[in-house]
Parts: structure tokens; sequence; C-alpha cells
């Protein structure tokens, strides 16, 4: 059993973030691609940089249902006026929080997205996930490793 945590959030916040839609969301190897080439120009056109100078420096990686579709972006805690970033609205509440670890700074965040999907919601029963969105971060640990955590919101299911 994967450990996780309930935590509540007591107010809404928004993030902030560079991203694309995702048209088919089965399509893992061409989502993929479609969201390393978004990071990848991003990073290139300081575009990412200039969102996290704006905010705290934590980058995050964002999934949302926007407009009915899955979209998956790099973005920040907070709202910025940036040309081509969307904001996205999280409610208060319950969140799952899922934390992970690895040696690789780059594919943490997919990692625990994997864990999280493929096993952990299931093992979880007392609460349900409800969206519209999660996020992930990942940041430096000690002796290499790296640490993430990823934040869903959930509803108690009655029981």
């Amino acid at each position: 059993m994967t450990t996780y945590s309930i935590q509540t959030i007591a107010e809404n916040f928004k993030m902030t973030a560079f991203g694309v839609t995702l048209e088919d969301y089965n399509d893992w190897a061409g989502n993929a691609a479609k969201t390393a080439a978004k990071k990848a120009e991003i990073t290139e056109n300081g575009k990412l940089a200039e969102l996290l100078a704006l905010a705290d420096g934590q980058e995050y990686q964002i999934n949302y249902v926007l407009d009915g579709k899955a979209w998956r972006g790099f973005g920040v805690m907070g709202e910025f006026d940036l040309e081509g970033a969307v904001v996205f609205d999280f409610l208060a509440g319950d969140y799952i929080v899922v934390p992970g670890t690895g040696a690789n700074q780059d594919t943490l965040a997919d990692e625990i997205t994997g864990n999280v999907f493929g096993s952990v919601l299931q093992q979880i029963t007392d609460y349900k996930y409800v969206g519209p969105g999660n996020s992930t971060f990942v940041k430096a640990a000690e002796h290499g490793e790296y640490y993430g955590e990823m934040w869903l919101r959930a509803k108690k299911v009655a029981g």
C-alpha cells in the first residue's frame, strides 16, 4: 500500500501554466511527446523562467480538464498575466497527497502520476478524486535524490 495523506486547503487558489490540450487521453506516447515538446518550447523561449520568477520559483506539472478536454502543462502557484498562459482555479477542500522519491528530476512527476492513477486511487476507499485538476511538484532532496508530491482534490465517501 502506497502511503498518502489527506490535507485540507482552507481557501480556493489559482495556478498559472503553459501547456497543451490532449485530444486522446489514452494516447500515452503521443501525449508524452506533445507534453515534452511544450516543456522544451517554454524552457527555450524563457516563458517558464519568466513565470517561475513571478512566483516562488517552484514548478508544478498540472493536469486539468479544460473545456471538456484533458490538458497538461507546467506552471506555478498563483495568478499571473502572461501571454499564452492559462489560469486555473483549484478549489478549497480535501486533497489526497501522494509523495514519491527518485533519482531523476525530469521523470519523477510522471512516475508519481502513473503510480497514483495506476494503483493508489484504487486502494483509497474513504475518498474519491473529484478534480477538475491535480498538480505535482518535484524538488531536490538529499544525496542526489528528488522528492515530489501529487495533490488531487477529493471528497470523503459516505460510509
